[in-house]
């Protein structure tokens, strides 16, 4: 189905009550571990510190989160752009 949508966008699948929260939090929660993945990454080459890296990322990862959540719930309840 998202394969389907990245490439045929006008039969893409979406509905008039956007995503539901739980799919929020799941899409929060995956995509900081991966930006916190390179958070730590470009903190251990910058740095030299493995122990730096990983308090900068744990920090970054709750942060980022939180405000990536909030973000995506107030453009859920934004109907522009949403095909009905």
């Amino acid at each position: 189905m998202i394969i389907n949508s990245l490439f045929r966008p006008d039969e893409a699948v979406s509905t008039p009550m956007g995503d539901r929260p739980v799919r929020s939090i799941v899409k929060a929660l995956t995509w900081r571990v991966l930006g916190t993945l390179d958070t730590m990454v470009v903190s251990w080459i910058i740095t030299g510190s493995v122990r730096a890296a990983f308090t900068i990322g744990a920090i970054e990862l709750v942060t980022k989160m939180t405000l990536y959540l909030g973000h995506e719930r107030i453009w859920n309840r934004i109907q522009w752009g949403k095909q009905t």
